[in-house]
């Protein structure tokens, strides 16, 4: 488990990049909520600048080591302090390539009214996310989590349909609930160990109530990341929602919850949890079939492509029994190349559902016949990210399940071997389903609305990088180096 050094010598000190990268998109959004005729040119800049910053931070955390930032000057406990390591790192880098492809998408998709409310909306979402990764203490990562929840929650009514409002409500509820239960959590460790900062908080030792804390915090946030069997607010949301929230909610939202659950077990109570860890690994693979099989029985493709976000979520969960065994750092770097695989192929995936949408009026599979024919660039991308999800190789997901399987064979743990190869057969199974009905013969008497090339060609560009990424793994894993828990490679 790590144990980081929290203070920083004047000398070492980084640059205040890291605190950018949080303002950024706060900025962004004021601006956008009181200019709304520039909204689109502010969150296109904040896009660009966002990644341009988070390339810095990068190239320092790559140079330097991990660090610690304290705002104003400020140490723990008495002041915010930052923490940026691979972890981090890598979360905000996943977050800046899919937010760009996200936000190009959205200038060329959203009309008026809705464009009005997605910006400011997109980048405070975008913000609280860029703090919860950045974050060291458990009260702030409780601010942040509520600020990506809540816009989240916003960003899904904006198509304005009854579904989506009522989608939007059970949302809300679950949102609710988990934020409770995590600050339940929250204030018994500070009722313990009167401070809330996790550079402090992994050097104390660890008790029944702090356990009990703990197991508040994992419910929680298990609640947010809809992981089986609280998964029930996800599709209707992630359906019904417009395609650019879609991409967020599946991409980018769920993953943040789930980045939480790595640092409290891993980084701050990772001794003594390998039993525990088995508990939440039966709840991924019951995720894993249970979500494959959803979606196999679907008729649309928006409602397939979000039971897919409930299974591949399960891949996340079982990778957690792995990270406190011998082939622990093969386990780790699997669950996060699946993390960056999942969210370029869904991101792409329900863009793509968007366009056709767009296009044919609707998203029944049934209608579809002849997809190849009419939208050819589109059915590439879901094509792309149909190989990812599976796990075919070159793809990153092909990397990201290859460690994650060859992990828990090494360990014994044939069982979970065996469920996710099952998921990556089933993940296909679903998702060539949605091409065998496109490369069909075309009915006859469909009228079809023209979508923008551009549109097309930006999922397209995030199907190729799930594919890419599985190309350059040695330099992507050196970003994980900084900080690493786990030791080195596998």
């Amino acid at each position: 488990m790590l144990r980081p050094e929290w203070c920083i010598s004047p000398r070492s000190r980084p640059s205040t990049v890291i605190a950018w990268i949080i303002w950024l998109p706060f900025v962004g959004a004021v601006l956008c909520y009181l200019e709304p005729r520039i909204a689109r040119l502010v969150g296109l800049a904040v896009a660009v600048l966002t990644l341009i910053s988070i390339g810095q931070l990068s190239a320092e955390v790559m140079r330097n080591g991990a660090y610690s930032y304290p705002m104003g000057g400020w140490l723990a406990p008495l002041g915010i302090t930052l923490w940026a390591d691979g972890l981090a790192v890598w979360m905000l880098l996943l977050n800046a390539v899919v937010g760009l492809g996200v936000s190009l998408f959205a200038s060329g998709y959203f009309k008026a009214p809705a464009a009005k409310h997605f910006w400011p909306l997109w980048l405070l979402l975008w913000g609280g996310l860029n703090g919860l990764y950045l974050s060291a203490d458990l009260f702030n990562l409780f601010v942040t989590l509520e600020v990506v929840g809540l816009t989240a929650v916003a960003l899904v009514t904006l198509s304005r349909e009854r579904i989506a409002l009522t989608a939007a409500m059970r949302y809300l509820l679950a949102a609710i609930f988990g934020s409770l239960a995590y600050l339940l959590g929250v204030a018994l460790i500070y009722a313990q160990h009167s401070t809330l900062s996790l550079l402090l908080l992994a050097d104390l030792n660890t008790t029944p109530g702090t356990l009990l804390a703990l197991a508040l915090m994992t419910f929680g946030l298990l609640l947010k990341t809809a992981i089986f069997p609280f998964h029930f607010w996800l599709p209707l949301a992630h359906a019904s929602a417009p395609a650019p929230v879609s991409a967020l909610l599946s991409a980018l939202v769920v993953k943040a919850s789930y980045y939480l659950l790595l640092r409290l077990w891993l980084f701050t109570y990772g001794d003594g949890l390998a039993a525990a860890a088995q508990v939440l690994a039966l709840l991924g693979a019951a995720a894993l079939l249970y979500g494959s099989l959803q979606a196999f029985r679907q008729r649309r493709l928006k409602l397939l492509v979000a039971y897919s976000t409930v299974a591949q979520l399960g891949y996340l969960c079982l990778a957690l029994p792995l990270m406190f065994i011998g082939t622990s750092a093969a386990a780790y770097h699997g669950a996060l190349y699946h993390a960056l695989a999942h969210a370029l192929s869904k991101a792409a995936l329900f863009l793509a559902a968007g366009l056709v949408l767009q296009a044919y009026g609707h998203d029944r599979l049934s209608g579809l016949r002849g997809m190849a024919t009419h939208l050819p660039i589109t059915t590439f991308t879901v094509a792309l990210a149909a190989v990812s999800l599976a796990g075919l190789p070159p793809s990153g997901g092909f990397i990201a399940k290859w460690w994650l399987v060859t992990a828990a064979i090494d360990s014994g743990q044939w069982v979970w071997a065996l469920i996710m190869l099952a998921g990556g057969l089933f993940s296909a199974l679903y998702l060539f389903r949605v091409l065998v009905i496109a490369l069909l013969e075309p009915r006859s008497g469909a009228a079809l609305h023209p979508v923008p090339r551009g549109l097309e060609l930006i999922a397209l560009a995030l199907a190729l990088l799930a594919i890419l990424i599985g190309l350059r793994t040695p330099e992507l894993l050196a970003l994980l180096a900084p900080g690493l828990p786990l030791g080195g490679p596998p």
